[in-house]
């Protein structure tokens, strides 16, 4: 199992990537554990999310936390994609896929790895508003921190 990673401007197609690994694995797993975050509108006040990243910085330290996740739990496969760039509410901004034998596996996978997604990896979020300006970059909440101070 290969773990796939992908770090992209454009929106991901949910159902295309959950019927391409279940395609890939040809029947193996019993669990395909699917999250999907996406970019909220803040009650009206936000027109879009932007995300910046230092390629090859994100890739590594991301294929290193899904190699992780392959060694912890007994998964058939993983796959996170994170978009970069403009971000509107209501589209997509990650996806993970984790994949095993059964559904434990595959949900604490990818819980763990959303909770690294969210706290630790390499991407920075600035908010622009409905009303033309730019707000400061957003930091990471203690609920988000605690949640990872789990794993």
């Amino acid at each position: 199992m290969t773990p796939r990673l992908s770090i992209q401007s454009e929106p991901f197609d949910v159902a295309a990537e959950i019927a391409a690994l279940t395609a890939e694995l040809g029947g193996r797993a019993g669990a395909i554990v699917s999250f999907t975050g996406l970019c909220r509108d803040e009650g009206g006040r936000l027109a879009a999310l932007e995300l910046e990243h230092y390629p090859g910085m994100a890739e590594a330290e991301i294929g290193r936390v899904l190699a992780q996740a392959a060694e912890r739990w007994p998964l058939q496969g993983v796959l996170a994609i994170h978009r970069h760039g403009l971000v509107r509410p209501g589209e997509g901004i990650v996806l993970v896929l984790a994949a095993s034998a059964h559904r434990t596996a595959a949900f604490e996978a990818a819980s763990f790895l959303m909770d690294y997604l969210k706290t630790r990896a390499p991407f920075w979020k600035r908010e622009h508003h409905a009303d033309g300006t730019i707000g400061g970059w957003v930091e990471a909440t203690e609920h988000d921190a605690a949640a990872a101070a789990r794993w």
